[in-house]
């Protein structure tokens, strides 16, 4: 059995934050964790959806911005990284309720999305984090080709992943939450691990 499919309970946390821009390789090392600490993932993309479906544009515009203004994607890459960076911060209170339910309730899970935000690094925390990041455009357009072929070379798209993973890596790094490259892939999940267990604990503001 490989060393990264060993079943093992979390040793003193109950969400695993796995953070960073899209096309960045999460989804496998949430995978592969997951078996790891034989916990379920949740993913942030389903926090989205869910408030999409009971909400209007005039209660929650920003989380709104893709459906209601879809040309938006195609401006300049910097401005795209901007909204993004601004859905995020929208997205902040219901991905924070969501941990908050998961530490209450001392149900183990990992958490994993391009909007979840790093926040400042607390020892000893039950919500741990680690942001993955890929500085290489070609490689994260080869990522999105070999993910997606259907729709061709997305090399504007991988602009923006890096520009926002760039982003994401600066904050995280700022609050003393680890950064970790994907490559070489076949340790990530290993990498990973070891980052969040040696430094990566955080702490995300709970409500009362």
């Amino acid at each position: 059995m490989d060393h990264t499919d060993v079943l093992r309970s979390p040793a003193g946390w109950r969400v695993l934050v796995i953070g960073g821009a899209s096309g960045m390789g999460k989804t496998g090392v949430c995978r592969a964790l997951a078996r790891r600490y034989d916990v379920p993932v949740v993913e942030a993309d389903d926090i989205v959806e869910a408030l999409l479906a009971v909400t209007r544009p005039e209660h929650l515009p920003e989380v709104h911005f893709w459906r209601t203004h879809p040309e938006a994607a195609r401006q300049a890459p910097e401005s795209v990284v901007e909204r993004q960076i601004a859905i995020a911060r929208a997205l902040a209170p219901a991905i924070e309720a969501v941990v908050a339910n998961h530490v209450g309730t001392d149900t183990p899970v990992i958490l994993e999305g391009d909007y979840v935000l790093p926040v400042p690094a607390t020892p000893g925390g039950q919500v741990r984090a680690v942001f993955v990041h890929e500085d290489d455009e070609a490689q994260v357009t080869a990522n999105y080709l070999r993910r997606e072929p259907e729709a061709g070379s997305q090399r504007h798209r991988a602009r923006v992943s890096v520009l926002y993973g760039r982003w994401l890596a600066a904050e995280a790094r700022a609050a003393g939450v680890p950064v970790v490259a994907p490559r070489p892939w076949e340790d990530l999940a290993d990498r990973v691990a070891e980052a969040m267990e040696a430094r990566g604990r955080c702490r995300l503001p709970l409500r009362d």
